[in-house]
């Protein structure tokens, strides 16, 4: 059977400017960090794959120092105490209920799901916070047969394919077998250069990014009593018209095996 893996962040729901953003700078608020970023100093962040990376592209010398961070120890330390707090008031957030489900997760989910497609989530974000979105995304009956590949459980994070490679390999499927669901022109690198069939649904960080190689681009999975999708790019003729179902994703799949290749370099 076929796999549908989506990334979190930007996908599931529009989490970054109404969760990350927010929980980033509380978390430097509550340990003193004379940081609070702006909407689009963010939107720069964005393109920074994992939080803690995010994180730590704060620390100039000038700052480590007036942070009392004098040794490469005390600032993974504090890196790691950050994140972990920040974390928390991330899933607080989500659990809030202020970022709904992007417009037809859960209605492709429960398409795929009976099917009997294989899903899973592959995020550089935190798995605690990926496994919040999800449930609050889809719910906890759907949530329960995902497979979930998050944080740092591969040595780099997205552009590299890393962990689209070990979604595969865990879940024992064929790149050709599978289609992602991504939201940013990092997100879409990775899955690419794993060799996978890729789906962008933009959010409003990433519209203006380049998306060349995705297999379809569109505003969003689109719901047929609610948000229509919008098509920004559709190489392969998939002719969405309001709403991406698994028969669209199904199409894409099938024509991978006879479609020329759209770019599959390693970033």
């Amino acid at each position: 059977m076929p796999a549908l893996i989506f990334d979190c962040d930007g996908v599931l729901a529009d989490t970054e400017q109404y969760g990350h953003l927010p929980a980033f700078n509380r978390t430097f608020a509550e340990y003193g960090v004379p940081v609070q970023w702006s909407v689009d100093e963010y939107a720069e962040k964005v393109k920074i794959g994992g939080g803690k990376e995010r994180m730590r592209s704060i620390l100039t010398p000038d700052l480590t120092s007036s942070l009392g961070l004098h040794d490469e120890a005390a600032t993974d330390a504090a890196i790691l105490a950050w994140h972990k707090r920040k974390t928390e008031i991330y899933k607080g957030l989500v659990e809030s209920g202020v970022m709904p489900g992007r417009p037809g997760i859960a209605r492709i989910v429960q398409e795929a799901h009976d099917a009997g497609w294989t899903l899973a989530v592959a995020s550089t974000s935190a798995e605690p916070a990926v496994r919040a979105v999800l449930t609050h995304a889809v719910g906890q009956e759907l949530a329960a047969h995902f497979a979930v590949f998050a944080g740092d459980v591969v040595p780099a994070k997205k552009p590299a394919p890393d962990i689209y490679l070990l979604a595969l390999s865990e879940l024992g499927v064929q790149a050709d077998d599978a289609i992602v669901v991504e939201d940013s022109g990092n997100g879409l690198r990775a899955a690419v250069a794993a060799g996978l069939r890729t789906v962008v649904t933009v959010s409003g960080f990433t519209r203006e990014e380049d998306f060349t190689g995705a297999a379809l681009v569109v505003s969003s999975l689109g719901d047929p009593d609610g948000e229509q999708a919008e098509v920004l790019d559709d190489p392969h003729g998939a002719g969405v018209r309001g709403v991406v179902d698994l028969a669209t994703l199904q199409a894409l799949l099938d024509a991978s095996s006879t479609a020329p290749s759209t770019g599959t370099e390693t970033p």
